[in-house]
């Protein structure tokens, strides 16, 4: 038996969760709407403020190269957290931030010890990574409490199967999706389509999926409402969680 986690939609990919009794960020993004970074368009400002987060323990930033992963007011979050990790080129560009490799581990203090474990992400295709640049995903572990993995932009079905293979027991998949794309980037999506999530969905059976980065960016090209009928037209609906933006929501 596993304690439930408590998942809170800020907008994009920027959850906050109760876990083990930290308070964990995914990707903070906290600026308003407007254009942000290389003509990114942000639609919808957070639906939770960052000081009605409060304080946060634990930073989960995928990459923080890209403002629709980690904006402005969101590296305000990131580095006043106790602890914020990212890649370990991210590291580099943003101090304050705790790079890690895909492999690497780094163990919190909650109600119980949190293990958290950095893991591969393609953002695009392969060809575009020296272009988009190094992203990572996060699993985190905890006894008494469900595996979960954070996918960050991962858009590759083969490195979620990798990723699965070293980690079978998931029981919780944030996964980005929203089948990003952008102009000069060619028509690939960038992150998640319905199809590819729900092949990466399948690879955990059991597991409870969370679509997130589906809604808050003009270069979604699938949002909330396509993503979840996507995931339930294959199958999924029993499994996916349709997160309601600035709700306390118990998975």
């Amino acid at each position: 038996m596993t304690s439930p986690v408590t998942l809170t939609l800020v907008g994009g990919p920027t959850v906050a969760m109760r876990y083990a009794g930290l308070t964990i960020v995914t990707d903070p993004t906290f600026d308003p709407p407007g254009r942000h970074g290389s003509g990114l368009t942000k639609t919808e400002g957070p639906a939770v403020s960052a000081a009605e987060l409060g304080p946060v323990d634990l930073a989960l930033v995928s990459h923080d190269h890209h403002p629709d992963n980690l904006d402005d007011a969101g590296r305000a979050v990131a580095l006043d957290a106790a602890l914020a990790l990212t890649t370990a080129k991210g590291a580099k560009r943003v101090p304050g931030l705790v790079g890690m490799k895909p492999g690497d581990t780094r163990v919190v203090v909650g109600e119980a010890d949190v293990t958290v474990t950095a893991v591969h992400a393609q953002h695009g295709p392969r060809a575009l990574a020296p272009v988009l640049g190094p992203v990572i995903g996060f699993i985190l572990r905890a006894q008494g409490w469900p595996t979960v993995y954070f996918s960050g932009d991962n858009s590759s079905v083969a490195v979620a199967g990798r990723i699965a293979a070293d980690h079978p027991d998931v029981g919780l998949a944030l996964l980005c999706m929203g089948s990003a794309k952008v102009i000069n980037r060619g028509t690939a999506p960038l992150t998640l389509d319905a199809s590819r999530a729900s092949r990466v969905a399948a690879m955990w059976p059991d597991a409870t999926v969370v679509p997130v980065h589906v809604d808050g960016w003009a270069h979604f090209t699938e949002l909330r409402a396509d993503a979840v009928a996507g995931l339930e037209r294959r199958g999924l609906g029993g499994r996916v969680v349709d997160l309601p933006r600035g709700v306390k929501t118990h998975v």
